[in-house]
């Protein structure tokens, strides 16, 4: 599987952004799908996961009730909503996918990596 995310660019404090995350191959539903994020310095984090089907997602408590995950099977998919931005959410965003079902915030999970999409939101 390979993936590539776009979508990040620079943003406002309070504002939104939205990225997305192609993947390749015929076997995308067979995979839980899951967002990170890394500041230069510092270990990657998890920010948000979904199952196979969209059926189950998990988020970080520091993106819950701003950032939404979720999938289109269809169009090999996977989407990062990001609302009310902040400075402390500015890292590198990847897209990362894992041979299981359910989604996962343990990185270590995960097979198939992005390269990333840089997100700089401006206070």
């Amino acid at each position: 599987v390979q993936l590539v995310e776009s979508g990040g660019g620079l943003v406002q404090a309070g504002g939104s952004l939205r990225l997305y995350c192609a993947a390749s191959g015929r076997t995308f539903r067979s995979y839980a799908m899951g967002w990170f994020r890394q500041v230069p310095g510092k270990e990657r984090e998890f920010v948000a996961a979904i199952s196979w089907n969209g059926g189950s997602t998990n988020y970080a408590d520091s993106v819950k009730g701003r950032f939404t995950i979720s999938r289109d099977n269809a169009k090999n998919t996977v989407y990062l909503q990001m609302n009310s931005l902040q400075p402390e959410d500015t890292a590198v965003y990847y897209c990362a996918a894992a041979t299981l079902l359910q989604p996962t915030g343990w990185s270590s999970n995960y097979n198939y990596w992005g390269r990333g999409t840089q997100v700089t939101v401006s206070s």
